[in-house]
């Protein structure tokens, strides 16, 4: 498995990486965001652990710029800042894991392996469909130019459609995904949803991207209608 190590604690980065290399890992190393990105384009990395705050280019300006162009190398951020807001910007941003330093070695070997499991899949941070558009950290959806005003149960079950789009998934796929697992109502909850994202998102732009399979639950085409 081939590290990406960027960081401007040299001490620190060079420590990172014997450790990896000791547990089988191959590792390289920057210093600086810009040395990384193109480390990052030139070369096909297994995971990436990428310093936050680092002179010229941060970690969230390079994992940014990586998700733009459609890598998604799994990303695990290390900071020295220990603030929920930047660990949410930081996962908004594209990356996938965060730890804060200092940090356990073994704890970020298990981390990285983890993230090597789960691989590099397509986790874009805007989700597109034809002209529909759909920010999740935003909350943001649009038609086009329009904006759509969703409640939050709307864009949860939209995104749930966005993410699988092209795809059958069934009621049930919708509940177990969007609401709780101790959800107890009327499962028929799901119909409403799909019918209020329709006079939402659908009817007054002439389309009908959300479609009813009878008898096997609900598709968003993938052109988005």
């Amino acid at each position: 498995m081939r590290v990406l190590i960027v960081d401007d604690e040299v001490r620190l980065a060079e420590g990172v990486r014997r450790g990896l290399e000791a547990e089988g890992f191959a590792a390289d190393v920057a210093h600086n965001g810009v040395d990384g990105l193109w480390r990052a384009r030139e070369q096909q990395y297994d995971a990436i652990v990428l310093d936050v705050m680092m002179p010229g280019m941060s970690g969230y300006l390079v994992c940014a710029a990586l998700r733009a162009e459609g890598n998604w190398t799994p990303v695990l951020f290390l900071t020295a800042k220990d603030g929920e807001w930047d660990e949410v910007e930081g996962l908004d941003t594209g990356g996938d894991d965060w730890l804060t330093k200092p940090f356990s070695h073994p704890v970020l070997v298990a981390r990285l392996r983890a993230l090597v499991r789960r691989g590099a899949r397509e986790r874009p941070t805007v989700l597109e469909a034809g002209d529909l558009r759909l920010d999740p950290a935003a909350r943001s959806v649009t038609r086009g130019e329009t904006r759509v005003d969703l409640t939050a149960r709307e864009i949860a079950v939209l995104e749930f459609l966005m993410r699988r789009r092209g795809e059958v998934v069934t009621k049930f796929e919708v509940l177990d995904n969007v609401w709780a697992d101790d959800f107890e109502g009327d499962p028929n909850i799901v119909e409403v949803y799909i019918g209020r994202l329709r006079r939402k998102v659908d009817r007054p732009f002439g389309r009908a991207a959300i479609e009813t399979m009878r008898g096997a639950g609900y598709r968003l085409a993938a052109d988005g209608g």
